[in-house]
């Protein structure tokens, strides 16, 4: 039996960032990871990197380029006649892209020593790991001994009864909604979250008449209100129809058409779509891993339950990522991953401040947070004032002819220490890293009002709306 001092289960962003920084601690490390890609081929990288968080940006940049010469070409001097779409190159680059980021990590495992371990991986007592194994050993069976086991598996896409889903016909998953082999021209998509909103972009770019049923009142309802609301219209302006209150009751499919029953304000309601993807969030993916077997506790809904280390109620035994719960995001397991592998050898490490884990939608405009909405923070008993920018006024979204939008700083009265960002506009998936370094410096609002920012770039905007929370914004 080979002895390693790390045994990480599950090669997602968690995984394969712990398994590498253990390797560069001098850990002897071994992964375990059973992904199959869409060849039938072994490969790391998990659900982001695979069938979340890569291709689907792929799909949104690809997308995104077809809509900007179809319908703003024009306003930049730029003729294009008869600008089509060809799906299914579309979907090989995208495949292309995926090939390339796994194979990486690939080359980043035999860089650093880490031992790939092609298989599906249970936890045994004593810290054991019994691999079944894939390849041409298919369905054989090992078993590796570890000081310290990472369970890193992730998650799965939530089921929905009223709306079983089946890849191979209408009925879809996040996953089977990033290989469709033609543009539906009626899509309807169950869940208006991140995942929901995304897709629902990428197929509305391409031509489809898009419907998002969501159960919940009100769009997002992580942001403020009046962010929620302005992205309510500006959805709408885009042709994305959005059905608040609606709740799926039930689904029926017949001749390649999908019938789709809702309730929504009382009224028994349905539409009839080409194709159906169900988006109703995630759930932790721990079946068949020993885990309750092994003395490893569970909460209600299937998470693994730990500590603010990321530890287990067994011994040597950690999880992190998805699998966990809380924000279910690539680079929150990442940096779990790094604080784990740290702790295990003995390094100076941190717990994770999950109120400053930075969120994006990739839609377009961009929508991105960090810290507390004005909301949030005084449900936490702190008063606030904010300040607002528009893109509309900003002189690089005007250069660039994307300038729907703006920037809420959130303070506090009393300290005026930054509590949060949230931002609608173009790009501000990356402005957004500058909110994050200024809250974990607990710098101020007036902090953030001097800093120099460069002219012209969108991260004035972040400027101004700092500027505009004590009455001082100089371009709006």
């Amino acid at each position: 039996m080979e002895k390693y001092d790390v045994v990480v289960i599950g090669a997602g962003p968690g995984g394969y960032v712990a398994a590498i920084r253990c390797a560069q601690l001098g850990l002897s490390t071994a992964c375990v990871e059973s992904w199959l890609n869409v060849r039938g081929r072994p490969a790391l990288g998990g659900t982001c990197l695979n069938v979340g968080c890569i291709p689907s940006k792929a799909l949104l940049d690809s997308s995104h380029l077809y809509m900007e010469l179809r319908r703003h070409g024009a306003e930049h001097g730029i003729q294009a006649q008869d600008v089509t779409v060809d799906l299914g190159r579309m979907m090989e680059r995208k495949n292309k892209v995926v090939d390339d980021l796994t194979r990486g990590v690939a080359g980043l495992f035999r860089k650093h020593g880490v031992q790939w371990l092609r298989g599906h991986g249970r936890l045994l007592p004593e810290r054991r790991v019994e691999v079944t194994l894939l390849g041409e050993q298919a369905g054989e069976q090992i078993q590796v001994q570890a000081e310290h086991v990472i369970i890193a598996t992730g998650s799965v896409p939530g089921a929905l009864p009223e709306a079983p889903v089946n890849n191979d016909l209408q009925v879809v998953d996040s996953t089977g909604a990033l290989a469709f082999d033609a543009v539906p021209e009626n899509l309807a998509i169950i869940g208006a979250g991140v995942i929901g909103l995304e897709l629902g972009s990428v197929w509305n770019r391409l031509g489809s008449k898009v419907v998002l049923l969501e159960a919940l009142p009100r769009l997002l309802p992580m942001l403020d209100d009046a962010v929620s609301g302005a992205l309510s219209k500006l959805f709408k302006n885009q042709g994305l129809e959005v059905l608040l209150g609606a709740r799926v009751s039930a689904t029926r499919t017949k001749k390649r058409r999908v019938t789709v029953n809702y309730e929504q304000q009382g009224e028994s309601k349905s539409l009839e779509v080409d194709r159906l993807i169900v988006a109703v969030g995630r759930r932790a993916n721990t079946a068949g891993l020993g885990l309750q077997e092994c003395g490893v506790n569970l909460d209600a809904h299937g998470y693994i339950k730990v500590d603010r280390h990321c530890r287990s109620s067994l011994p040597g035994v950690y999880a992190l990522g998805d699998v966990i719960g809380g924000p279910m995001l690539a680079h929150k397991a990442s940096k779990e991953g790094t604080m784990v592998a740290e702790l295990i050898a003995g390094k100076r490490h941190s717990p994770v401040n999950y109120d400053r884990v930075p969120w994006v939608i990739y839609t377009w405009p961009e929508i991105a947070w960090a810290g507390l909405t004005e909301e949030q923070a005084e449900e936490r008993g702190h008063r606030c004032r904010s300040g607002r920018f528009p893109f509309r006024a900003s002189g690089r979204a005007r250069a660039m002819g994307s300038w729907d939008g703006f920037v809420k700083v959130v303070g506090e009265v009393e300290t005026d220490r930054l509590l949060g960002v949230q931002a609608v506009g173009p790009n501000v998936s990356e402005l957004i890293a500058e909110v994050v370094l200024a809250l974990e410096f607990e710098a101020s609002t007036e902090d953030l009002a001097r800093t120099i920012h460069a002219h012209p770039t969108l991260s004035e905007a972040l400027h101004e709306a700092a500027l505009a929370v004590s009455g001082r914004a100089l371009h709006a």
